[in-house]
């Protein structure tokens, strides 16, 4: 069993876009997962809405209060939980998911901007190592670019800061887009989410089993 928490200290980097495919990349495998949306804008839980009843995407259960409970009773019955934390680290929520998780995935867009708000996000961690030894935490580069100068500069910036990045990105692709619109993961999107599933699918390997 393991809990992830997907956090961000910044609007627009894909956190929930990331949370969403992680969980139904995980279902693919076959493993029983379920989303906690625990960001009070409940994007995520809109996301699962929007799809239809029957198109294979994981559940989503919105928990702004009550965070702890939900996620300890959802271990209980799934293999793998998922929470989407709220844009900001001063959020409640936000600490009460990293005091839960087994893996901490910290999406960073290659921007300066975003690598400073992720300094605040590795304070708050280390702060709460004593509680929760086992956390494993990672920045995962987001919406990469991969022939723009800032993007190829980021892995060798973003491993300046006290938390590890992870070799997996995720490049930005219209499908994430187009796919929270219809309601979907990119496992849903044919041959045209084929590479975004296949970075989840990467990224899913590296963490599950360095975790």
């Amino acid at each position: 069993m393991s809990i992830i928490a997907v956090v961000g200290n910044k609007g627009g980097t894909g956190k929930t876009t990331l949370a969403l495919n992680l969980a139904a990349g995980l279902a693919q495998r076959g493993e029983t997962v379920v989303i906690v949306d625990a960001d009070p804008q409940q994007s995520a839980y809109q996301w699962r809405l929007t799809g239809s009843e029957d198109n294979g995407l994981p559940d989503v259960v919105a928990a702004a209060i009550g965070l702890q409970k939900t996620v300890l009773a959802l271990s209980e019955a799934n293999t793998h939980v998922v929470i989407d934390c709220p844009p900001s680290i001063k959020a409640p929520q936000a600490e009460q998911a990293l005091r839960l998780a087994h893996h901490a995935l910290v999406p960073v867009q290659p921007s300066p901007m975003d690598l400073w708000a992720t300094a605040h996000i590795a304070k708050v961690i280390e702060r709460l190592r004593p509680e929760n030894p086992a956390l494993m935490a990672y920045i995962v580069i987001s919406q990469l670019e991969p022939r723009t100068t800032l993007s190829k500069l980021m892995p060798e910036a973003a491993a300046a800061l006290d938390l590890p990045v992870a070799r997996t990105s995720i490049q930005r692709r219209s499908i994430h887009r187009l796919c929270v619109l219809e309601g979907k993961s990119v496992f849903q999107a044919g041959r045209r989410g084929a590479e975004a599933a296949a970075e989840i699918h990467q990224l899913l390997t590296e963490v599950l089993t360095h975790g």
